[in-house]
């Protein structure tokens, strides 16, 4: 077989392929013996009929048509290995020249990844960040601390603060009419958490244990039920008691009892330590994506559609499963943001086109500077899979002899790689120009909000920003 590829646009490919008689002729008799298993010719008994036979009863040209669909696909494959191009949708492929004794000759024009033209990606200007830790955030830990291990004491008496979990009967109408999801009974809410809707939780502040309210709310215009959308309502709410935090003192008592210290002093300083690691996670994250969109930022490509429509998908894929980690559905996903999947799509897509010009860049690095994984890198990475699962030798060689999984694991450590390199040859200067765009190029370490560092000791990555907010699905309509 003989292959030749042309780039006759910008991304898109012209392959000319040539395969030889003989390979048509194999697949005419091969073609052949299939078919005659299919036909009862008269006179011969059900796949004996002989082929001079056979070929005048269905048509040489229904034995031709078999016989290249068997061969041209075999072929093109064969010619996008040999030629090394990378296409990104399926091919327009042409038959020149196919009869039996002479070559066959076949065209296909495909869309392929475009062509990255590097420029400078060593000593990028970036901003040197800062690891410092404030002593606020230390207190602002202790605080947390103090918050997520306080005494919750139920008070018969009394009357509702910012802060307290009110426990209520409730009822809601629009118009005097009750409507689903506007009722509940014994439902603790927060004051303050603003798990309700805007205006709910504020006028039950100063309301007494036993007393009963009229909360007077209008529902957002872009609300999950189109029946309830801006209207005005008010909920009767009785309130059945209050669950009030009562908080330790900031000792050395506090101190042992939610910790592995003795005293207060060992508890800050672990505290200020593990804040200056996540501080040092941050800032490492934020000079890979500062170098990264600045390369980015300086080359110019014309991303194929289907390789937008690929990385949506992916995207799109990749969220599915965080809300599934979440107990929902990506329909009750859409529910809760108060859009469609369509709409979702075309708000992501120029994330999904940034990302796949990044994608391409790092690619053309990894390949400029010969950045590549090992196998023990590769059988590392399969060890840390199969950990997840509590898996042992038997889990890691599985994913070993899987080639997909193989490839991703490859992927995935070149990438980290080329990002370190990238780091590690960057210029870091006190005040450099940022960049025009910086979308994701790594997993965001958390920031010093979360409490699951000083508690786990490790670092969890963010949503992105624009996401809609995943709410609990169990929380009643009347939010």
């Amino acid at each position: 077989m003989k292959a030749n590829a042309e780039r006759i646009e910008k991304n898109t490919v012209q392959l000319d392929i040539e395969l030889e008689a003989e390979q048509l002729d194999k697949a005419i008799d091969k073609a052949y013996r299939r078919l005659v298993q299919k036909y009862n010719v008269p006179g011969f008994r059900k796949g004996k009929t002989p082929k001079r036979i056979f070929e005048r009863y269905v048509g040489k040209e229904v034995i031709l048509e078999e016989a290249i669909e068997s061969v041209v696909p075999e072929a093109y494959y064969k010619a996008v290995v040999e030629t090394g191009i990378e296409p990104v949708d399926q091919p327009k492929l042409d038959v020149v020249q196919a009869e039996e004794g002479k070559p066959v000759l076949l065209k296909a024009t495909v869309l392929v990844k475009p062509e990255v033209v590097l420029g400078q990606y060593k000593e990028i200007e970036v901003t040197k960040p800062s690891t410092d830790v404030p002593e606020e955030e230390v207190a602002k830990w202790l605080d947390g601390l103090q918050q997520k291990h306080a005494k919750i004491v139920t008070m018969e008496e009394g009357v509702v603060k910012k802060g307290d979990t009110a426990v209520i009967d409730f009822v809601g109408r629009v118009d005097g009419e009750t409507f689903k999801g506007g009722e509940g009974s014994e439902y603790p809410l927060e004051i303050g958490s603003g798990s309700f809707i805007a205006g709910f939780e504020e006028q039950l502040i100063d309301v007494l244990v036993g007393e009963t309210v009229e909360v007077k709310v209008t529902f957002p215009e872009k609300y999950h039920s189109e029946d309830l959308a801006g209207k005005d309502a008010v909920f009767t709410v009785t309130v059945k008691s209050i669950r009030r935090k009562e908080l330790a003192g900031l000792d050395d008592e506090f101190a042992k009892d939610v910790s592995e210290f003795d005293t207060l002093e060992e508890l800050r300083n672990d505290i200020a330590n593990k804040l200056k690691e996540a501080a040092g996670e941050k800032a490492k994250f934020q000079i890979r994506q500062g170098v990264v969109s600045k390369i980015v930022e300086s080359i110019e490509l014309e991303i194929p559609e289907p390789m937008v429509e690929s990385q949506l998908d992916d995207m799109l894929r990749n969220l599915e499963g965080r809300v599934n980690s979440q107990g929902m559905t990506l329909e009750n996903y859409l529910t809760y943001a108060n859009t469609t999947l369509e709409e979702l799509r075309e708000k992501m897509q120029p994330d999904a086109v940034w990302s796949a010009r990044m994608n391409l860049v790092m690619e053309a690095i990894a390949r400029a500077e010969d950045i590549k994984a090992t196998d023990e890198e590769i059988k590392e990475e399969a060890a840390k899979v199969a950990g997840y699962y509590n898996g042992g030798e038997e889990e890691i060689q599985k994913i070993l002899d899987n080639k997909a999984q193989v490839n991703f694991l490859t992927d995935q450590i070149v990438r980290e790689k080329t990002l370190q390199f990238l780091a590690d040859n960057a210029k870091l200067v006190e005040n450099a120009p940022e960049p025009v765009s910086g979308e994701t190029v790594a997993d965001e370490p958390a920031s010093s909000e979360s409490l699951e560092l000083l508690e786990d000791g490790a670092v969890s990555g963010e949503p992105a920003a624009d996401e809609p907010e995943i709410k609990d699905t169990n929380e009643p309509e009347a939010e």
